[in-house]
Parts: C-alpha cells; structure tokens; sequence
C-alpha cells in the first residue's frame, strides 16, 4: 500500500481576492489528471466573453503583480517554478513569453529553447538536457519546449529514436507510455523538493497556423521565421494531435496540471497563462524574509551613523555597524549563559 503525500504546511493556499477573480481564466482550461481528457472539447478560438481591450487590461495587471511575486519568489529563495510552454509551429509561444514575464527581473528568471537535439545530447538519455536548466530555488525557469518533444515529435517521426542511441532492445512498442511514466514520476519528485510546476499547450487552429504563415512570408521583418520544415509538419497534423492528447492524459497531475490554451487569438492566450502563472505563485504565499531583532538594532545603529556622516567625530557607517554586530553578539551570548 502505497503511502499518501505528505502536506506541506508551508503551501497553505490563502483565500485571495486574486486567485478568486482570476479563476474564471484559468479554471476551464485546466487539466490536472481527474477525469477523462478529450483535445477534441478544448476550442481554440475561446475569448472567455471577453474584448482585447478587457484582455490587455487584465494582461498588464498580470504583468505587475508577477513582477511583485517573482521578488518576494526571489527573496524568500524557497520556491521555485517551472514554466513549460508547448504548441505547434507559430502557436504564439515565444511571443507570449516575450509579454507575460515583460517587466520580470532578468535577474531572477531564465528561458531555455529546446531545440533539435546536438550529438552531446544525444549521448545522454531524452531528460538530461532539461535537467541541468532547471530552475534554482527562488527562480522561475521557462522551457520554450521541453522533454515533451521526445513523446510528441519523436513518436511522430519515430525515425528519430535512432539517432538517440537507444539499445533496440528497449525500443519497444510501450516506450512512450514508459516515457510518459518516468516524466510523472520525474515531475512528481520535483513537486514534492519545492518545484511549482506549470505546463501550457497552446492550442492552436490549422486554419490560424496557416495564416500565421502567411504572414510570415508577407512580412520581410518575419521571413526570418518561416522554415520549409515548418510546412512539411502541417502534414502530420492529425498525428500530432492524438501524440498531444496522449501526452496530456498521461502526463497531467495535481502538482504538475496541464493547461489547454486556446491560442487562435494571442491575447486571450497571454491572458489566460498569466493568469495561471499569478493564481499558483499566489497560492504559495510568498513573503519578504523577517530580520530579526538583532538586525534591527544593528539597522538603527547605521542608520544613526549615515545621518550624522560628515558632522565632526561621527563614525563611519561600517564601523558602526561593526560596534553593533558586537554589541548584539555580547547581549545573545549573555542570555544564553543566564540560561545555563
């Protein structure tokens, strides 16, 4: 019998007026791994009975308060997130990174592009190259792609597992359903170590796709986007679907929840992640680190100091900082003598 997870005193969710208001933008398009999941139910051109003007001012108070709650994320250096963006080609994914973490201290956050595998990757297994970018605590870390890519793009070309050296005889007919266990068992030990863990597909229309291509091509300044690769995989459209819904039904849990995203208008998409984003770094109740008492006096010290800087025979604020640190350490090392 398998023992149940320990709660977490630490992630007691507040009741928050935020969380409460943004709900109707998130709740819909979760997925954490109850019940049955159908891609075909999730619509792509969802706007939520909403305008773009309604959006974007919904978008720019996501905007600052993430900026808020990635320094107190920062301060508090407890936490950390995980941000996975997955979609297909021109799904809006680096421009919604581009808006939703705009005004973010760089400092605090990291955004990491899975590629086309090199050969160094390759000699490691399908998870390596995400591991060693994973956010430190304290971090948000952004994956634009992921380890998703070896259960989508590798079971649509399942050519590919060639080239990453696998034994054949462990390339059986179940290696995406062991793929799909080893990333839960994976996102579950992150979750359970601090690790709030976020994974969005942007999904996004056929007809959208090809308009987004379109104008790629149109426009001189996106040319540099557009790929013939790009084209060759509309082919596979079908394919990629069944591999999406596969992934997310297997792959979705409390701690590590899907969100189907209906991309065929950026806005609402950006919106929508936002809001994801902003309701969990709520539900962790971040705060500012209390200094104590010691600190505090030590503070007044210095503060007493920079105020009478340059007046004649004041000390120097170091020095007096320095005083104080003594001071305050005689005064600890006292009470614990007296109670002795």
């Amino acid at each position: 019998m398998s023992k149940p997870e320990r709660k977490n005193p630490e992630r007691k969710k507040p009741k928050s007026s935020v969380i409460e208001r943004l709900k109707p933008f998130v709740d819909p398009f979760r997925f954490d791994g109850e019940g049955e999941f159908h891609l075909r139910s999730y619509k792509t051109g969802e706007k939520g009975g909403l305008d773009k003007a309604d959006g974007e001012k919904i978008l720019e108070a996501n905007r600052k308060r993430l900026s808020d709650l990635q320094e107190r994320l920062y301060a508090q250096d407890r936490w950390s997130l995980l941000v996975i963006f997955q979609g297909m080609d021109a799904a809006g994914k680096d421009s919604a990174i581009k808006s939703i973490f705009d005004g973010v201290n760089p400092q605090g956050c990291e955004v990491t592009s899975f590629k086309q595998p090199t050969i160094h990757e390759l000699n490691h297994d399908f998870m390596w190259r995400a591991m060693i970018a994973l956010p430190e605590r304290g971090r948000i870390g952004i994956f634009n792609r992921s380890y998703y890519e070896d259960c989508l793009v590798t079971r649509v070309h399942p050519e590919l597992l060639e080239k990453a050296k696998i034994p054949r005889r462990l390339v059986t007919s179940g290696i995406w359903y062991e793929r799909f266990a080893d990333i839960a068992a994976f996102e579950r030990y992150l979750s359970r170590n601090g690790t709030v863990i976020l994974k969005f597909f942007l999904n996004v229309s056929k007809k959208e796709q090809r308009e987004r291509f379109l104008d790629r091509l149109d426009q001189p300044s996106k040319n540099w986007k557009f790929s013939m690769d790009d084209v060759t995989e509309r082919a596979f459209w079908p394919r990629y679907m069944a591999a999406y819904q596969d992934v997310i039904r297997h792959t979705s849990a409390r701690g590590a929840p899907w969100y189907v995203v209906p991309s065929d208008h950026k806005w609402f998409a950006r919106m929508v992640i936002g809001s994801a984003i902003v309701s969990a770094l709520e539900g962790l109740n971040l705060r500012f680190p209390s200094v104590d008492k010691a600190s505090l006096a030590e503070f007044a010290v210095v503060r007493k100091a920079l105020e009478n800087e340059g007046k004649g025979g004041a000390r120097r604020p170091a020095a007096a900082a320095k005083s104080a640190a003594r001071n305050a350490a005689r005064k600890t090392a006292k009470k614990a003598a007296r109670r002795t």
